[in-house]
């Protein structure tokens, strides 16, 4: 009966941790940081396409996701549980502040709060409906108006020729950048680094790698809208 309790206790244990604030801010921190990981690696993937023989390096990187199918869907699988993780405990996070204040404040004058902190609930439901878009127009092909399968390079220059696909891209980086300055900067404190030592340096690093990942991705747009990439592809 001890054996069999020592799991239920740890679970019991791991659910009340949970559901606490400070559980769930953990929960958040955690998987922010695999996220945060993942766009740098995302990000870092795309930018092949300025390198001169751009067309043969993306083609060999998607080969190199796809080499093994168990292991490319194991890391879906993982990611998106931590998207969903993330997506659902910040949800959470934000009900339980409106309900410890359920009347709004009369006037409300931000002070210590950053213009990227008082947008996070506004660039996480956009962030959520860019990385459906995102899925089937650069993974799937379903909304991409002439989908190569295993061809980026195609499908990165044909599809950000769409003036609407390339500003969505862009707003959508925007937010990302936004949502990377304060939420990686959370993280830091969530995970107890918070020492006035080092705390101006988390946080200009913080906004530095949310500066370079949002301009990262949102020059392959541009220089596409501008002819600058894909002059080889009629």
């Amino acid at each position: 009966m001890a054996t069999a309790a020592a799991p239920n206790s740890k679970l019991q244990q791991s659910l009340a941790l949970y559901q606490s604030t400070i559980g769930k801010k953990y929960v958040v921190a955690v998987t922010g940081a695999v996220l945060f990981l993942f766009t740098i690696g995302h990000m870092l993937g795309n930018l092949q396409i300025y390198l001169p023989n751009a067309q043969e390096a993306l083609a060999n990187y998607a080969k190199l996701l796809h080499a093994s199918a168990e292991l490319l869907w194991a890391v879906r699988i993982a990611l998106l549980t931590c998207f969903v993780l993330h997506v659902v405990t910040i949800a959470q996070l934000y009900n339980l502040n409106r309900a410890a204040r359920p009347q709004s404040y009369v006037m409300k004058t931000p002070t210590m709060s950053t213009y990227a902190s008082r947008t996070m609930y506004l660039s996480g439901p956009i962030l959520l409906f860019f990385v459906l878009y995102h899925l089937s127009h650069l993974t799937t092909g379903a909304t991409h108006p002439s989908f190569v399968e295993m061809d980026p390079y195609h499908n990165l220059v044909t599809g950000f020729r769409q003036p609407m696909a390339s500003l969505f891209y862009i707003i959508a980086m925007s937010m990302l950048g936004l949502h990377l300055t304060h939420g990686v900067w959370s993280m830091f404190q969530s995970m107890g680094f918070n020492h006035p030592r080092y705390r101006n340096g988390l946080r200009n690093f913080a906004t530095a790698a949310a500066a370079i990942i949002s301009l990262g991705n949102i020059s392959i747009p541009v220089c596409v809208l501008l002819g600058i990439l894909g002059k080889d592809l009629v």
